[in-house]
């Protein structure tokens, strides 16, 4: 008699992998293009990008990838849902060029922009990766938790 609980789990991992990848894409996206990360021909940058940018990015990605992964389980905490659109922001904030950045430019001016606003983006990178993960690790412990499996 074939195992009934395989083709579900499957499909679970199937569909983990498919909102994992998903949402690790479109946050790429969404943030490497307005901030040039990823060159086009749609957006410029005045200041270049620095290697930590890239890092940031990378983080941000794999974070909220694994997130997305959990939305695939219905278990998951459901209070959690808005920290992935306030981590990708402020990472979007961290790696985007200071002044490029409209709203910082009228809040600043461009002189502030590059002496305030970019040595704080280390910060705000750090700030949307913490919630990244605070988000997941909530999500898990509630995935964990409802399929009663043992802590890692």
């Amino acid at each position: 008699m074939a195992d009934r609980t395989e083709p579900t789990t499957t499909r679970l991992a199937a569909r983990a992998a498919a909102y994992g990848l998903g949402t690790g894409l479109a946050v790429l996206l969404l943030v490497g293009i307005p901030t040039v990360l990823i060159p086009n021909p749609w957006f410029s940058r005045m200041v270049p990008t620095r290697p930590r940018d890239y890092l940031f990015l990378a983080l941000t990605v794999l974070l909220s990838g694994l997130l997305g992964t959990t939305y695939a389980f219905p278990a998951a905490c459901p209070l959690q849902e808005g920290k992935l659109t306030a981590g990708g922001f402020l990472s979007f904030l961290a790696v985007g060029c200071p002044v490029c950045n409209k709203l910082v430019l009228l809040a600043l001016g461009t002189n502030g922009a590059l002496r305030y606003f970019e040595p704080a983006q280390p910060l705000l990178a750090l700030a949307g990766l913490a919630t990244l993960g605070y988000a997941l690790a909530v999500r898990l412990r509630a995935v964990r938790h409802a399929w009663q499996l043992p802590p890692t």
